[in-house]
């Protein structure tokens, strides 16, 4: 595989040290290596493949061994392939298997073997994400972490992830997904985690799954990969948390629940401000505080999770809880930002909330409780009046309910504060026929004819969500409200 739709694909090694040694490669996949080489990463990406990079020859869109010469060129170290590509030297460094994939997921399952590093594999139907770079953000003060930068959860991502990990890190964190069933559990026996976390389960990918409950039993099948005397941390909040304690009690593995029904780590008090979470908690070593420096009851929960996590890792929560509040979301997933309209006049600004990258009911209504939670600013802008607004793209893969879920988020609890709702999709015209008139702002069929009216649908002194799922493209009206700010404005989370 030539690339993927994310970009910086191989930053989690430092290229500093040897990672794999061609014997070592050979003994990990039963491949043979036409000559010897040393590799300091791993790339499945021509585009950011770097000096020293063995390249993973993947067939997805492409077929990899098209761009083996390019990667060699490049100054990749070998590459993994199952023959010799047209226009490849004779005596070009290359590792011969019988299976590109399989290799792969045979050379992270050495480089996971060959670890003394803690691991903990986190999945959830919303959140996984953000509660890896929780983590990563929290342990990295404790020790050598090593965690993908992008989102890779997948078939390819959990393994290439894997095969990254340098051997002498403290810990590692993988985060695992799905989108059929029977996906998690063959990628978390591959991971052989000491500790799993569940952040929720909601109705994502609900179209492969019968109901709700068959989406919470794949999710606890993460459980089925952990090592001897692992450690379950699960959401005591949901309504299928009685599912994921179930099938860790059949596993007779260890639990830790976090949340507001927990009786260890409980969510006493959230409280939402401009841009900020203030977290109350009971732990089992005490009453506990943190901030997160964005808004989000859902950020408060997985943040909590991940104290408990860390403490199931063996390390140290307090420090942990603390450096929480440096935490910031990733890119689409969160993220607060001042858009400037004109530097000259104060207050020419608004908040834009970028969401943009994944939605379905449970994560929109997340969204909209911290957009609710904001005060927008009056006597600013053409409007005078600050707004708070939602604009929200299509739910994808949601199955047969679909409609029904989107007009239901008219009766969202949130709703009732929202001054203007703008929607993009054919399924999120459901919504929009739901709102009343007062609410209702824009639609259109795609996202790119709200891009078009851009101007109409903010002003200065709104407070901004965009959310829907990455298919919808919604993202393009985050791209087109940021550039109504001003160029020489400086813009960045909040």
């Amino acid at each position: 595989m030539s690339q993927d739709t994310t970009p910086n694909t191989n930053p989690d090694t430092t290229h500093d040290t040897i990672l794999w040694t061609s014997d070592d490669a050979d003994a990990a996949t039963g491949g043979q290596s036409t000559t010897k080489w040393d590799a300091t990463g791993v790339s499945i990406d021509t585009r950011t493949i770097q000096l020293g990079d063995l390249f993973v020859a993947l067939t997805a869109e492409r077929d990899g061994h098209d761009f083996v010469a390019s990667a060699l060129a490049k100054g990749a170290a070998a590459a993994i392939v199952t023959h010799r590509p047209a226009g490849v030297a004779d005596d070009a460094p290359l590792l011969i298997v019988a299976d590109v994939l399989a290799a792969l997921g045979a050379l992270g399952q050495a480089a996971r073997a060959r670890t003394s590093a803690k691991v903990l594999a986190i999945t959830g139907s919303v959140g996984k994400t953000s509660a890896k770079e929780m983590a990563r953000a929290v342990l990295s003060h404790q020790g050598r972490v090593h965690a993908a930068q992008a989102s890779y959860n997948n078939h390819w991502g959990v393994p290439l992830t894997l095969a990254r990990m340098p051997a002498d890190c403290d810990f590692a964190v993988i985060e695992i997904g799905m989108s059929n069933p029977g996906e998690i559990a063959p990628l978390s026996r591959l991971t052989r985690p000491d500790v799993v976390m569940i952040t929720t389960v909601g109705a994502a990918h609900l179209q492969a799954f019968d109901d709700i409950s068959g989406i919470a039993r794949e999710k606890a099948s993460i459980i089925d990969g952990l090592s001897s005397g692992g450690v379950a941390v699960l959401n005591a909040d949901i309504d299928s948390s009685q599912v994921l304690q179930n099938y860790a009690s059949k596993r007779q593995v260890t639990q830790v629940l976090f949340g507001q029904m927990s009786r260890t780590w409980k969510l006493e008090h959230v409280a939402l401000a401009q841009g900020q979470t203030l977290v109350q908690a009971d732990t089992p070593n005490g009453p506990l505080m943190f901030k997160l420096s964005t808004a989000g009851r859902h950020f408060a929960m997985n943040g909590l999770g991940i104290l408990a996590a860390c403490a199931a890792l063996g390390a140290d929560p307090v420090l942990a809880a603390i450096d929480l509040g440096h935490w910031v979301p990733p890119a689409g997933r969160g993220t607060h930002e001042v858009v400037t309209f004109d530097p000259a006049m104060e207050h020419e600004t608004l908040i834009l909330m970028d969401d943009a990258f994944n939605a379905n009911p449970t994560s929109v209504t997340a969204a909209l409780e911290v957009l609710a939670a904001y005060q927008p600013l009056d006597n600013v802008g053409r409007i005078v009046k600050g707004r708070r607004v939602a604009i929200l793209g299509d739910m994808l893969e949601l199955g047969p309910h679909e409609n029904a879920m989107h007009s239901d988020l008219a009766n969202d609890p949130s709703m009732p504060v929202l001054h203007l709702i703008h929607c993009a999709g054919p399924r999120m015209r459901h919504l929009y026929d739901a709102l009343p008139d007062t609410q209702r702002g824009q639609w259109a069929e795609t996202a790119d004819g709200l891009v078009r009216k851009a101007a109409q649908l903010v002003d200065a002194g709104d407070i901004v969500l965009v959310k829907g799922s990455k298919g919808s493209k919604i993202s393009l009206v985050v791209d087109a409200i940021r550039k109504l700010g001003h160029p020489d404005a400086p813009k960045g989370s909040i």
